[in-house]
């Protein structure tokens, strides 16, 4: 089975620190859109910054935040 990299787990981490999709970006100095990209799990291509200002932020490292998981059948 197929299997693709994921970004939901950055969603859990804001929600469960009360964090805003602006409150992220302004602390990481990223477009609202590429935080929210990130958050919703939409995005195609995963930038190295973008990722190093989301984890020194957050205080995390990448795979606390990326996963790898089975794609849907079909």
């Amino acid at each position: 089975m197929a299997k693709y990299i994921s970004s939901k787990r950055l969603k859990t981490i804001m929600d469960e620190r009360g964090l805003s999709i602006r409150a992220l970006a302004t602390a990481t100095g990223l477009k609202y859109e590429t935080i929210r990209r990130l958050r919703n799990d939409q995005t195609k291509q995963y930038q190295r910054d973008s990722l190093a200002a989301v984890c020194v932020a957050l205080g995390v490292e990448v795979e606390d935040i990326l996963t790898l998981e089975e794609a849907a059948e079909g």
